[in-house]
């Protein structure tokens, strides 16, 4: 595995200016909550800084990327909607490519649509890129709130306030965050 240097390098490397800025703001986040919630603060870290890694990779080509290079199965959603797929493809490139760990991967992987019974560092990572200090969506300050008090009604209110989003303006809905939703709910 790189050291850190090496994939902040890297990273930096690969996005825009605003994006890696984004980025930035996340990995401070991850590394926040890792300390209230107990996660390790070094796979936090690492997990913020390269979660959109393969973010500003032309739809096309991370089509072909997941589809071909890193062998994905992509459902018709993640096709359609050119935020979904730079999860997958992102989790690919930090296993394959930069040798990371299989829990840095995962919270990678599900960092746009969650998950059912997602571990620690997926949430943190999850609610970290909705709370970072760049972001501004009309729930930012409440999720900002509630993720110091509880990480779980966190996620559920991150999903929930992203599906109504998402109905609304008539986008589609990925089946994963419809299911980690229905988890989150049943499991109270």
């Amino acid at each position: 595995m790189l050291d850190f240097e090496e994939i902040y390098e890297k990273v930096k490397n690969t996005l825009s200016e605003k994006r890696f800025y984004h980025s930035k703001c996340v990995m401070e986040a991850c590394i926040e909550l890792a300390k209230i919630y107990g996660e390790d603060v070094e796979n936090a870290k690492i997990a913020g800084i390269v979660h959109d890694i393969a973010k500003e990779i032309p739809k096309e080509d991370r089509i072909k990327l997941a589809e071909g290079k890193y062998g994905i199965k992509l459902d018709e959603v993640e096709k359609e909607s050119k935020g979904l797929i730079h999860a997958k493809l992102g989790a690919a490139i930090c296993e394959k490519d930069l040798g990371l760990s299989k829990d840095i991967c995962e919270a990678v992987k599900y960092h746009t649509t969650a998950k059912e019974n997602m571990t620690l560092l997926q949430k943190i990572l999850y609610v970290a890129d909705t709370i970072s200090l760049d972001r501004n969506y009309s729930n930012t300050e409440k999720a900002r709130e509630l993720a110091k008090e509880n990480l779980d009604e966190t996620v559920e209110f991150i999903i929930a306030f992203t599906i109504e989003e998402r109905i609304k303006t008539k986008k589609t809905v990925h089946l994963d965050s419809v299911r980690a939703l229905n988890y989150l709910i049943i499991k109270k």
